[in-house]
């Protein structure tokens, strides 16, 4: 059981994703897990995993109804991306589970370092605004979705920062319509993570929709100064990027040492 201030801290972990999630787009879910783990101080890695596998996912599907509304949601190739990776997410996190909880940790740090440089890599392609998800892309959608699936149900991780590459190289497609199409993936890989981990008893419910209530306000803070900071994001992006980049480094430090002793 946790204590009462814990669940604060959860909700004041949630604000922080949320609020990256809005200033910088993609990636700042991958904050979760260390902060359920360093700042929240859930013992277990694995409850922290899927507890914020399910809160990923539901942020997700909000900011999904955002993208929806907006029309930059191509339901197709979303649903033939998120369908392979399906199977792909509850083949990771199976085998998650599995892995020592220290040694997971270490092997997120070191993904979060490859997120980190992903990120100072830019987007610079504009993409096909007529793409779609035919006949003869259909076998690189699907093999892109199941190998993110993979990722993101072993790391317990929303994947955006994979999957919109995913699908920009899988079809083309602008990448306007590759963030809010991920959002389909992302919310399926968190729900079939969370899922496989609840089977196991490995996900805390209140702590989770806490997390969510303050992602909830943070990304509506994020979205608002996203607006007047228009113009800036690569500057925001690069100094995203180096929090990942201490983060990473921290949660190097305190796996190594724990895998060690």
């Amino acid at each position: 059981m946790l204590e009462p201030l814990q669940y604060g801290l959860g909700a004041s972990a949630g604000v922080l994703v949320g609020f990256t999630l809005g200033l910088v787009g993609g990636g700042g879910s991958i904050l979760a897990v260390p902060l359920m783990v360093y700042l929240v101080g859930v013992r277990n890695p694995h409850i922290a995993i899927g507890t914020s596998a399910f809160a990923v996912a539901i942020n997700a599907a909000a900011g999904l109804l955002s993208h929806a509304r907006a029309g930059t949601v191509k339901w197709r190739c979303g649903g033939m991306y998120a369908t392979a990776g399906i199977f792909g997410a509850f083949a990771g996190s199976s085998l998650g589970k599995l892995v020592g909880g220290e040694k997971l940790l270490f092997l997120f740090a070191l993904l979060m370092l490859v997120v980190g440089a992903l990120m100072l890599r830019g987007r610079g392609n504009p993409g096909e605004p007529g793409a779609e998800c035919n006949r003869e892309k259909a076998p690189k959608v699907l093999g892109f979705g199941l190998g993110t699936g993979v990722f993101s149900g072993f790391f317990g991780i929303g994947g955006g920062f994979l999957i919109v590459p995913g699908l920009i190289g899988s079809t083309g497609m602008p990448i306007l319509n590759a963030v809010g199409t991920s959002l389909v993936a992302v919310t399926a890989f968190g729900l079939t993570t969370a899922f496989n981990y609840a089977l196991s008893g490995l996900v805390n419910w209140a702590l989770a929709f806490t997390f969510i209530a303050g992602g909830a306000l943070g990304s509506v803070a994020g979205m608002k100064l996203a607006r007047r900071l228009a113009g800036r994001t690569g500057r925001l992006t690069t100094v995203f990027a180096t929090l990942i980049f201490v983060v990473a480094s921290y949660m190097l430090f305190k796996s190594a040492s724990a895998l060690l002793a």
